[in-house]
């Protein structure tokens, strides 16, 4: 018979966890409480207050899969940056190649010849021809989707229900209970209300997608190749194969974003799938933990977009910005994608996550849970449903955060860091079998905790 969870017994362990994870982390406390003092909430980024504990966890070190806190606690990284650290904290060609540019330059506004040898390697992995360079993903898709405006005439954009690009204006938008468009909730200080910007439906929803696309005035899709900010959703079988062929049947261009999906592979899910998009974007771990993005395009785009281009205004036409392309970024894109994500380390950490996976899912069969455990390349999430969500509108409703926090406080008082929010895990270059099986043995001990009446103060540090 499946287990039943009992909200008051979760209630206590939290409150429990809370407690503990104060008493191992008091020079974090400190400096949070300084902090406080000059950093509004005491972070320098706004979602570091949604941490699980009632602060954040002040680093103090980190090098590949591992990090070390103020405290001197040690801790397994299976957040890794919410994928900026993929490639493990400072891997060592990527700091030796920052090291070396920076004693012959950060950033000038011309550039090296290594952007050479980065944009002809992004060719090879991602099967697009030209590419220009940003400092975030979130920069990349805003530049795509302003060059897709500017090429088409057409205002409107087409995104997925509880998708995330980042802090691109235009996908700041959801379904409601009626299955009506409605600005994202909390959506803080919108430009504009994005219902004048951008059209949403549902991932996996065809009929849905021939309609918001016949009318003729979208100009772009912007869309993961599979949706992973609110659990690991899979594109059901044949539906990328009707998002190309519709995009193309209604004019409409299809940018596909890699920022999370280059888990999959050296040329993320669009290599791995044979997918051909219009533009692609990526940012986050193809510098190895430094700023950069990238943005690339079909020939037919690149010469649509330079008739349209007057190079008089081409520095304030929106497009760009004076760090982007800076010969820091450049070098460590180089050594990082040359080095470190390659197809050795994708071999290695898909396998890593097939255990990952595995472990998870054997405690969910041997407790009886109705939860789910859902992996892309050499990421995973666990989720807590029955089944696989089909789109983000399933996937948000089975949210439950007070567990979720559980799930990741616990963790976090036995020296495992999940990713906040939505309990992900990526593994990194160096991440071991071991470190793997720890976390099956700790996720089982949570899960445990909450039904059975064992006592997991016996397993705190």
């Amino acid at each position: 018979m499946p287990a039943t969870l009992d909200r008051s017994r979760l209630e206590t362990l939290l409150r429990r966890e809370e407690e503990l994870f104060h008493r191992i982390h008091p020079k974090s406390h400190q400096l949070y409480q300084r902090a406080r003092r000059s950093l509004h909430g005491g972070v320098p980024m706004l979602w570091m207050v949604r941490w699980a504990g009632s602060f954040p966890v002040f680093v103090q070190e980190a090098q590949g899969s591992r990090f070390t806190d103020v405290d001197g606690n040690s801790y397994i990284d299976f957040c890794l940056g919410d994928t900026g650290a993929m490639t493990g904290h400072s891997p060592h060609p990527t700091v030796e190649a920052v090291i070396e540019q920076v004693k012959k330059g950060i950033t000038l506004m011309l550039p090296y010849e290594d952007v050479i040898w980065v944009g002809e390697e992004l060719q090879r992995r991602f099967g697009l021809p030209y590419w220009q360079l940003a400092l975030s993903a979130t920069d990349a898709n805003r530049f795509a989707l302003r060059m897709a405006r500017l090429i088409t005439g057409r205002p409107k954009v087409l995104v997925f229900n509880y998708c995330y690009h980042g802090t691109v204006d235009e996908a700041f938008i959801v379904l409601n209970s009626e299955g009506l468009p409605v600005p994202r909730p909390n959506n803080m200080g919108p430009p504009v209300d994005p219902r004048l910007t951008t059209k949403v439906i549902e991932f996996n929803d065809i009929p849905a997608l021939e309609a918001a696309l016949s009318p003729g005035d979208v100009a772009a899709v912007l869309a993961e190749p599979a949706m992973t900010n609110i659990g690991i959703i899979h594109p059901e079988p044949g539906y990328h194969d009707a998002l190309r062929e519709l995009t193309r049947k209604y004019g409409t261009y299809l940018i596909i974003d890699e920022t999370h999906t280059i888990c999959a592979g050296p040329g993320g899910y669009t290599a791995a799938f044979g997918l051909q998009p219009d533009f692609l974007t990526i940012g986050k771990p193809i510098a190895g933990g430094v700023p950069a993005a990238v943005y690339g395009f079909t020939e037919e785009i690149s010469q649509a977009f330079a008739k349209r281009l007057c190079v008089d205004d081409a520095d304030v036409g929106g497009i760009g910005g004076t760090l982007a392309g800076n010969a820091l970024s450049v070098a460590a894109m180089k050594a990082t994608l040359q080095h470190v994500l390659t197809e050795e380390f994708y071999d290695r950490a898909i396998a890593l996550q097939e255990r990952f996976t595995a472990g998870v899912e054997a405690v969910i069969e041997e407790f009886q849970l109705p939860w789910i455990v859902k992996r892309l390349g050499n990421r995973s999430e666990y989720w807590f449903r029955p089944t696989p969500p089909l789109n983000g509108g399933e996937a948000a409703a089975a949210v439950d955060h007070e567990l979720d926090r559980y799930m990741h406080l616990f963790s976090l008082n036995r020296g495992i860091l999940m990713t906040p929010f939505h309990n992900m895990a990526l593994i990194a270059p160096d991440t071991t079998e071991a470190d793997v099986d720890y976390h099956t043995h700790v996720f089982r001990e949570a899960v445990k905790s909450l039904f059975t009446d064992y006592d997991p103060s016996i397993s705190q540090p």
